[in-house]
């Protein structure tokens, strides 16, 4: 039986990143040459961790200046470079709604520092109020560890086998459901098909 439902955001209840080529987008803005891009690949993923659980994004601008000799303007924003190309994925609204009042729900995710309120504001998010959320970088820890799963097994107050987590990411569907929850597999691509399978889980 499911009590709680757990939604990531990005790639779920926003269209992100996942299965696009938005990324690529975002390097080009940025002016990251073809030979540049296995540098700046391994400087963000050397500090993305800790960005995930506290350290300002913004952090990274002087450093990828002066590693890659980039002419990044002085006010550019990677938080607001992200939150800009996000989208809504309304197709999933209902079946958010429809779950208020019948199963508590919640939002389990990933977040750089302030992210979740830019997402907020730019309109992106359903309005509904979630009874928990928990967001990497206010917790200090990130999925997939398992401490976020505790935690939000906690905040939920229920079994971890009447959570249902609902997550567009394989590793972390296979480490909440080695945790004992139940999962779903959202894939970004195919929300039709996905919301539909959803659906049926959830009657």
């Amino acid at each position: 039986m499911i009590k709680f439902v757990y939604f990531d955001v990005g790639g779920v209840v926003i269209q992100d990143f996942s299965r696009t080529n938005k990324w690529e987008e975002l390097k080009s803005g940025l002016g990251i040459k073809p030979d540049q891009t296995k540098d700046f690949n391994e400087i963000f993923d050397k500090y993305e961790l800790g960005i995930c659980v506290g350290r300002d994004v913004e952090t990274l601008v002087p450093l990828l200046r002066e590693s890659l000799g980039l002419k990044i303007p002085k006010d550019y924003s990677f938080l607001h470079d992200f939150v800009h190309r996000f989208e809504k994925n309304e197709s999933i609204w209902p079946i958010i709604k429809n779950l208020k009042g019948n199963k508590k729900i919640g939002l389990l995710t990933n977040m750089y520092p302030h992210m979740l309120d830019a997402i907020y504001q730019a309109g992106l998010m359903p309005e509904t109020n979630w009874d928990a959320i928990i967001d990497s970088s206010i917790e200090k820890v990130r999925k997939p560890q398992i401490e976020i799963f505790q935690l939000a097994q906690n905040r939920a107050g229920v079994q971890g086998a009447e959570i249902l987590f609902v997550e567009n990411g394989a590793k972390h569907v296979a480490a909440a459901k080695k945790f004992g929850w139940q999962t779903f597999l959202y894939d970004p691509t195919n929300t039709t098909q996905s919301n539909q399978n959803l659906e049926r889980l959830l009657t």
